[in-house]
């Protein structure tokens, strides 16, 4: 069935929330287009008089296709090269979505996401659906064939699970950029103590190269081990050059709304390091280098004013 020119902007009107809701639920850009895209085809073939909110069918469809999404996907992970984490996106990106709210902001951390990897996928289309755009416990039991009480109890358990591997209390964002600013200091400088100093003690660093550059299948844990890993990360040398293609430049940004450092080579994006800061210092540095993770990165970095490199390796 065609759809008439007011159907067609009906759906693109929601385009934005959907792409925010299936980022959220997939923490992957590509695979959130691809659900969006498959939402849209769907809502070709119905006849959209007979529906009575639009709104809600649409976010039914997309919800139910991430779901089918998730399962794969756990199969996947399975075999997946080292560890996995989500896919980044950088300040401007209109698929990070509303951030207004404190548990808007804390829905699309990196460090989130990658926590409800732990989530079952139930648990995490109610997560999203209530803690990043406030659907009531009612109108999430429809779009999953839930009860009310078993959507809240889907959402207690989740939260919980979030809180459990989540960070201590965030900083403010002048406080994230002048540690941001002295980490890079001091993992450049060539010596550990200066690092250590900056991370917790129970500090993680985490590196997802997707089996297409060097990581470490196992995350580094501890203040000292991480100093170590990161000392030797930002040390220049001929192979890093060699499996870059160049002298990476380092350049400070914002990623899912929290402090990031953008690794570039002749203005490709080669590389993400999200920042956890914690009033105790650095808490978790999350590496995002696998090139298939980090297209839509360098379209938006190449369109933005970046300015200087703060460092060259």
């Amino acid at each position: 069935m065609a759809l008439t020119t007011h159907d067609v902007d009906l759906f693109e009107a929601a385009r934005p929330r959907l792409g925010a809701i299936a980022y959220r639920m997939l923490g992957s850009a590509a695979e959130a287009e691809d659900a969006v895209q498959e939402t849209y085809l769907r809502w070709r073939t119905v006849d959209a008089d007979r529906i009575e909110v639009p709104e809600a069918w649409l976010t039914k469809v997309l919800t139910n296709i991430c779901l089918n999404l998730l399962t794969s996907a756990r199969a996947r992970r399975e075999t997946y090269v080292g560890q996995w984490l989500p896919e980044p996106l950088l300040a401007g990106d209109p698929m990070l979505g509303p951030l207004e709210t404190v548990e808007q902001r804390e829905s699309v951390s990196y460090a989130v996401l990658t926590l409800m990897e732990r989530l079952s996928p139930n648990e995490r289309a109610v997560y999203v659906l209530r803690e990043a755009f406030d659907y009531s416990h009612r109108e999430i039991a429809g779009i999953l064939d839930l009860t009310e009480a078993g959507s809240q109890q889907l959402f207690h358990r989740a939260k919980q699970h979030v809180a459990e591997g989540k960070a201590r209390t965030r900083v403010d964002d002048a406080t994230a950029r002048r540690i941001v600013d002295e980490f890079l200091a001091a993992a450049t400088s060539g010596k550990t103590e200066p690092l250590v100093k900056l991370l917790t003690q129970d500090v993680v660093s985490i590196g997802d190269g997707g089996g297409k550059v060097p990581a470490r299948a196992k995350a580094f844990e501890g203040a000292v081990a991480v100093a170590k890993f990161l000392r030797g990360l930002f040390q220049p040398s001929a192979a890093k050059h060699a499996v870059l293609g160049g002298a990476p430049e380092i350049y400070e940004w914002t990623s899912n709304g929290g402090p990031a450092l953008i690794a570039t080579v002749d203005g490709q994006v080669v590389g993400v390091m999200c920042l956890e800061v914690t009033p105790d210092g650095v808490a978790a540095v999350l590496n995002q280098v696998n090139p298939d993770k980090l297209a839509r990165a360098t379209a938006l970095f190449e369109a933005s004013d970046h300015g200087d490199a703060l460092f060259q390796a």
